[in-house]
């Protein structure tokens, strides 16, 4: 039997690493997009442990001769875009990029996926930013609730999911969008608020520091694990029906619960290492996200294993093994 062949955009990314595994597990035949940085260490240090198994390509999501040419080399059977200028915060600093990126990429990859192979399945790495602070009257974020994103990574991810659907509408693509909310690992970049306490807490408990500085504290956002959402990807694109889906655990929890945990959890007071700096502050901040994935649970049978505290935990145990 042939393998099915997978094309993952961002595959050096933390969900490209988790999903490569997953899909390799499953006898995918797996094959990634990355771009080309001047460390050559850093293009693939998140896949070392796979990256024998897994074919890799040049290309970039604002060069669309390199999208055709890949797509066209690799004919995958499903392609899941992840590639982003990922980090919220940055996205104020570089605007035009992360447009560019996140949704002029998206255009491009949806159109070599269109003219070279329209019978792929795809999917669409979709974002809780697009919400902004628009939330319903009982506090949680559905597929029905008005996307006003407080971002340029936001306004492009909303670009990006509305180009997925009408792709679909036009011409009757297997597009996919996953609204994935928040989802962390120890694989996360360490300069994203929960890697960066985790990191700097587990420093501070070793006596290599002692100050963790932080934007907002009483931001809340709906957490769980990457490995949980890549699940999540497969069996959206793998749905019978194209069709949109949020994926999140429903539960809530702030900045300062985040480092109240962490802390406590290695025997330590937060409120005697964090200080506030507010050049981690947002020029428009983003106050409250809690997804509804009741859609993902009933449809889909796609239920997280990990909670918001064990969560906590991998990334607290992966950090003590680097001190």
């Amino acid at each position: 039997m042939t393998k099915k062949r997978a094309l993952i955009t961002g595959i050096s990314g933390q969900d490209g690493s988790y999903l490569s595994e997953y899909l390799l597990d499953l006898d995918y035949e797996v094959h990634g997009i990355i771009r080309r940085l001047s460390v050559a260490e850093n293009q693939d240090s998140r896949l070392k442990e796979t990256c024998s198994n897994i074919e890799t390509h040049y290309g970039d999501m604002s060069d669309i001769p390199s999208l055709t040419r890949v797509v066209s080399e690799v004919k995958p059977d499903e392609i899941y875009n992840l590639a982003a200028m990922s980090h919220v915060r940055i996205s104020f600093d570089i605007p035009h990029y992360t447009i560019q990126t996140n949704a002029m990429g998206v255009l491009n990859i949806l159109e070599a996926y269109r003219n070279i192979v329209p019978k792929a399945k795809f999917y669409q790495a979709s974002s809780s930013e697009m919400f902004g602070n628009s939330v319903d009257e009982d506090g949680v974020q559905r597929l029905t609730t008005p996307m006003t994103p407080v971002s340029p990574y936001g306004c492009a991810k909303v670009l990006g999911f509305n180009l997925v659907r009408h792709y679909r509408h036009a011409y009757g693509l297997h597009a996919c969008n996953g609204i994935l909310f928040n989802h962390e690992s120890p694989r996360r970049g360490a300069n994203f608020v929960t890697n960066k306490v985790v990191k700097t807490a587990v420093h501070i408990k070793a006596g290599l520091t002692d100050k963790l500085e932080l934007g907002n504290m009483d931001s809340k956002r709906d957490w769980g694990h990457s490995k949980d959402y890549v699940r999540a990807m497969h069996m959206i694109v793998n749905h019978d029906v194209p069709d949109e889906f949020i994926v999140a655990t429903g539960q809530t929890n702030s900045v300062r619960d985040l480092c109240e945990y962490v802390f406590s959890k290695l025997d330590l007071d937060y409120k005697e290492h964090v200080v506030q700096n507010s050049k981690f502050m947002r020029p428009e901040e983003l106050n409250y996200l809690k997804g509804d994935p009741s859609k993902a649970r009933e449809v889909l049978k796609w239920e997280p294993e990990y909670t918001f505290e064990t969560l906590l935990d991998d990334m607290i145990e992966y950090w003590q093994t680097k001190v």
